[in-house]
């Protein structure tokens, strides 16, 4: 059974920094596409950034250059360094690894609360 496994959630001050991690039980984790999507309360789930096994990357306009998204495929997981943290980003966070579309996994989603 595939598992997605997020960490690293939690409240922030607006400007500060948090780190996601995405602990995948894949068997071909480095052929995955991996993303990160959000959700704010009454918004539709939206395209946080996505890293392919090629290492190449994507970001939402509202995030780049505070967002980066990483890698490990040796301990098959997952990053997402998020600094200058908004108001706005408040959202639960999920993981997603995705292989041509042919197989789809998501994790159960962190909760990223952004507040002074």
């Amino acid at each position: 059974q595939v598992q997605l496994v997020e960490s690293g959630g939690g409240l922030v001050q607006p400007g500060g920094s948090l780190r996601l991690s995405c602990a995948a039980s894949l068997n071909m984790f480095a052929s995955y596409t991996m993303g990160w999507y959000r959700q704010a309360p009454g918004k539709q789930r939206e395209l946080v950034a996505t890293i392919t096994a090629t290492v190449n990357t994507i970001y939402t306009d509202s995030v780049k250059g505070r967002f980066t998204i990483s890698r490990d495929n040796a301990k098959k997981t997952m990053y997402l360094q998020m600094n200058s943290l908004k108001p706005e980003d408040t959202a639960v966070y999920y993981c997603n690894a995705n292989w041509g579309g042919i197989a789809v996994y998501w994790g159960q989603g962190t909760q990223v609360t952004v507040s002074s």
